[in-house]
C-alpha cells in the first residue's frame, strides 16, 4: 500500500499536519477551498526564484495566516520589503476583491527559512526538471541530485522517471535508490513530490522520495 499512494497524504493527521487549517460551513466550504487553490497557485509562480517549499494556511473569522517556506527568504522580502508588500497586496485581492466590507479578511504573512534546501523533495524535483529541459544528461542529474540528499543527512532517497525519457520513442519508467525508503513505516518521516518535465520530446514525470528517520 505505501508504494501506490501520496506518503504525506498517508501520514497527515499523524506525523503531519494539515497544510490547511480551518473550519468552514457548507455555504462557504467550497469558496474557501478554492481561494486555498488560487493562493498557492498564485505564490508558486511568484516565488518560483525564492525556492518556494510549502505553503501553509491558517484561517479565523476574521484573518488569514499564510506562513511561506522558502530557502531565500530575501527574494521574498525584498529590498525594503517591498516585494512583501506587492505580494500581500496581490493576496488581499485575491482574498478580499469578491467579499462585503464585514466579511473581509485581514491578511498576515510569515516568511520561514528552510535551511537545508537539499531535503526538499519539492526543490531536488524542480531542480532535475529544469535540468531535463536544457536537455542535461538524465542519469548524470539524478546521481548528483541524490549525492546532494544524501550530503545533506538523509537516510534514503529515491528518485522515478516516468516518460519519454532522453527523447526515446517508447516511453518507459527508471527508478533509483540510495539507502533506505521505508514507505509502509508510518513512523516514517518521508518527504514526497511529485511533477512532470515538459521536454521538448514530451511529458517526463518526475517523483522524489526523501527519508529524513523516524519521528517518535
Amino acid at each position: 500500500m505505501g508504494q501506490k499512494v501520496n506518503p504525506i497524504l498517508l501520514r497527515t493527521g499523524g506525523i503531519f499536519n494539515w497544510k490547511s487549517r480551518w473550519f468552514a460551513d457548507k455555504k462557504s466550504y467550497a469558496d474557501n477551498l478554492l481561494e486555498d487553490y488560487r493562493l498557492r497557485q498564485y505564490l508558486d509562480e511568484k516565488l518560483a526564484n525564492a525556492s518556494l517549499v510549502d505553503v501553509n494556511i491558517k484561517r479565523s473569522i476574521s484573518k488569514l495566516t499564510l506562513v511561506i517556506e522558502v530557502a531565500r527568504p530575501g527574494v521574498v522580502i525584498g529590498k525594503g520589503g517591498q516585494n512583501l508588500e506587492k505580494i500581500k497586496s496581490e493576496i488581499d485581492h485575491i482574498v478580499n476583491a469578491s467579499k462585503q466590507k464585514k466579511e473581509k479578511s485581514r491578511i498576515e504573512i510569515k516568511i520561514e527559512e528552510v535551511k537545508k534546501p537539499d531535503l526538499s523533495a519539492k526543490l531536488v524535483a524542480e531542480r532535475i526538471i529544469s535540468q531535463l529541459i536544457t536537455r542535461y544528461p538524465h542519469r548524470r542529474a539524478v546521481k548528483q541530485a541524490m549525492e546532494k540528499v544524501m550530503g545533506a543527512g538523509a537516510k534514503g532517497v529515491k528518485i522515478q522517471l516516468s516518460g519519454r525519457i532522453a527523447g526515446a520513442e517508447i516511453s518507459r519508467s527508471e527508478k533509483y535508490f540510495e539507502g533506505s525508503i521505508p514507505t509502509q513505516t508510518l513512523r516514517a518521516n518521508i518527504d514526497y513530490y511529485e511533477k512532470p518535465a515538459k521536454t521538448r520530446s514530451g511529458y517526463v514525470g518526475i517523483k522524489v522520495w526523501i527519508y529524513k528517520g523516524e519521528i517518535v
